[in-house]
């Protein structure tokens, strides 16, 4: 009874109409790459709505097939993260921002370059954007996050930038990462949880600080409205409890993106019954903690994953 009546706390917002809360739409599935990779595009771009884009990476690009959100408002434009590996993410969103120019009849639009955190998937595609004219790169640094964003106290503040008639709440959830960030749309209910929580492995490196940020994270979100609980990956099969292996590649048959606020309560739920760092599988993620020797052993795994599917997917070994 208590979990029921704190998701129904998560949907109603203290304005009934909820502040007007945009909506959007999502596919029912996304490209991964493969099977076969002289058929697949290096990215995906999706139109949640007019002025919000998702783009993923391809599998055949980079195993990791981040998903990357551009944000328009009326005085600026937000990418979050800037992908995996050997990129053509600047080519990609610029071609973007140009469409959305002209169908809005804009000369231009400053941009901005934030982070969901700062591991190497995430950041790959950074100096493409460092000398672009009209592009503010916030460096994936503690210091200058917390400047540009105006976070007085990490972790306990938050901080915000305003794109327009568009705000975003910036949220530190350190534990995945030590700069690990979640952003909250105002305009569209959507709540962006980087690899914090996604249908996938949860990697969590500092235990105590991910359960603390977590419980940040319910009570910003307590009383307003969330549409989604968007992350950075999907790791997860359609089937429950089941994850791809990581390094896939090509996953046919993979989780939404898209999870719920009962997942953020589901997930709280658990780390509060970890005494000791454990892995916890649940129907749509795992809690999965890790040291150096648990990197290694995950990064053998994916050195075979990847010398089977490449072999398929392009013919032979590149």
């Amino acid at each position: 009874m208590a979990l029921l009546m704190a998701c129904a706390a998560f949907g109603q917002a203290p304005d009934p109409d909820v502040g007007g809360v945009r909506a959007g739409s999502l596919p029912r599935r996304w490209l991964t790459g493969g099977p076969n990779c002289m058929e697949v595009p290096d990215w995906q771009v999706h139109e949640y709505n007019p002025d919000l884009y998702i783009l993923r990476e391809s599998g055949c690009t980079n195993y990791e097939k981040p998903f990357l959100y551009l944000l328009f408002g009326a005085a600026r434009v937000m990418l979050l993260d800037t992908g995996a590996g050997q990129t053509d993410v600047a080519r990609e969103v610029n071609n973007v921002i140009s469409k959305w120019l002209r169908h809005n009849e804009r000369d231009g639009i400053p941009l901005i370059v934030a982070h969901s955190h700062a591991h190497g998937d995430h950041v790959a595609g950074d100096s493409q954007f460092r000398e672009q004219p009209g592009a503010t790169l916030v460096e994936p640094t503690l210091e200058a996050t917390k400047r540009f964003f105006g976070i007085d106290r990490w972790p306990e503040g938050t901080g915000q930038v305003d794109l327009g008639n568009r705000l975003i709440d910036v949220i530190p959830i350190p534990g995945h990462d030590a700069l690990s960030l979640a952003y909250y749309d105002r305009q569209t209910g959507l709540l962006f949880t980087g690899d914090s929580l996604y249908p996938g492995r949860l990697y969590v490196s500092d235990l105590p600080a991910f359960v603390e940020s977590t419980d940040r994270l319910v009570s910003f979100t307590r009383g307003k409205a969330i549409a989604h609980l968007l992350g950075c990956h999907i790791e997860q099969t359609a089937t429950p409890y089941l994850d791809y292996p990581i390094g896939s590649m090509y996953q046919p048959d993979e989780h939404s993106l898209e999870l719920a606020p009962a997942d953020l309560l589901e997930l709280q739920a658990a780390l509060h019954t970890m005494d000791k760092p454990r892995r916890i599988v649940m129907r749509d993620y795992t809690v999965w903690p890790v040291d150096a020797g648990e990197w290694k052993r995950l990064e053998q795994v994916e050195k075979v994953t990847l010398e089977r599917q490449t072999q398929s997917m392009w013919g032979k070994p590149r």
